[in-house]
Order: structure tokens, then C-alpha cells, then sequence
């Protein structure tokens, strides 16, 4: 996996704003030792820590994966840029195009056994379509109503729809989806 610097990211983003850390780290329901561990690069945030810390400075989650112009059109499971810790049991997001600077972004969640992609209902300003490309079957929430997809199944995602996915087996899925514009 590349390295993508996401702890600088985050100090920057915070001290170009004037934010102490336990300002930040009061902000976003973190401790400061925590946020301090990020900045340094000692562990790397979950999925809805970084999203926290991405509210808590107004910006947007992708704001901690863009780079400068890749070498490469194509992204091989070693280059992808990725959200989470594959070694534990927690949300995993791979971006599956070189950067988020296109018109769409193609992405992989892998969502472990008996968890879900959120403690509460989101949504993004894009609109998204999602495949469940591995695993028997996963459940999704878009505002009040509820689906179960099977492997192989697809689904649009309004934008602004509120949403979460729930794997309910004791099995990870994987769902793959892309969303324009980015928002990641």
C-alpha cells in the first residue's frame, strides 16, 4: 500500500486553520494522545475517525488522499490508496482509480463479519451506484426504507440520501461503487 501521509495531512490542515490539538481532538471525540499518535503516523485513524476529524476542519474526506499527477493510468491491488486497517476488524475503503481528481471515483468497501459501514445513517453529494461483489448478502438503509442485495446485485444511491450498510453474516462483504462527482 502506498504511503499517503495522512497524519501530515491532518497537522497541516490543523495548524493552517489555528486549531490547537485539543481543540481539534475536543471536536472531533478524540483524545489528544490519539490525535497526536495520528499526526505523528504512529497508527492510522479508522474510517469515522478521519471522518470526525474531516468534519470537525471542514474538509472534505478525500482532502487526505489526493496527491500530486500519478505516474499511471492503472492501480494495482499493492498501489491502492486506502481507508482503515486491513489487519482488524474495521471498515476498509480502496480506492480503485489512481486519485480523486477525475469526474467519478471507483472505490472497494470491505465491510467484516457482523459489523456495519456506520454507527448512524450518511450521506455525501454525489450520486452513487454499489455492486456487492463478494459475500452472500449485505443490508443497506437509503433513508426510511430498507433492501438486502446478493452477490451480484447493484443499487443507485441518490445524492443526499441518507444510508448505511450493514453485514449481518459472519462473513466480510465486499461492495464495490463509484460515486460522481467525488466525495470520498
Amino acid at each position: 500500500m502506498e504511503d499517503l501521509n495522512i497524519g501530515k495531512k491532518v497537522q497541516k490542515l490543523r495548524t493552517q486553520n489555528g486549531i490547537s490539538v485539543r481543540k481539534l481532538s475536543s471536536i472531533a471525540g478524540i483524545t489528544p494522545s490519539m490525535l497526536s499518535q495520528i499526526e505523528n503516523e504512529q497508527v492510522n485513524p479508522s474510517i469515522n475517525t478521519l471522518r470526525a476529524i474531516a468534519a470537525a476542519l471542514n474538509a472534505p474526506l478525500y482532502h487526505f488522499f489526493t496527491e500530486d499527477a500519478e505516474d499511471s493510468p492503472v492501480v494495482t491491488p499493492d498501489s491502492r490508496k486506502t481507508i482503515g486497517r486491513k489487519n482488524e476488524p474495521d471498515v476498509v475503503y480502496e480506492l480503485l482509480t489512481p486519485d480523486t481528481r477525475g469526474s467519478i471515483e471507483f472505490c472497494m468497501m470491505v465491510i467484516p463479519p457482523n459489523s456495519s459501514s456506520d454507527s448512524t445513517l450518511k450521506n455525501h453529494t454525489g450520486e452513487e451506484v454499489a455492486f456487492l461483489y463478494s459475500g452472500e448478502s449485505v443490508d443497506l438503509e437509503i433513508d426510511s426504507r430498507s433492501f438486502t442485495l446478493r452477490q451480484g446485485d447493484s443499487v443507485r444511491i441518490p445524492a443526499q440520501a441518507l444510508h448505511v450498510w450493514h453485514n449481518r453474516r459472519n462473513t466480510p462483504v465486499q461492495v464495490i461503487f463509484a460515486i460522481t462527482p467525488p466525495s470520498f
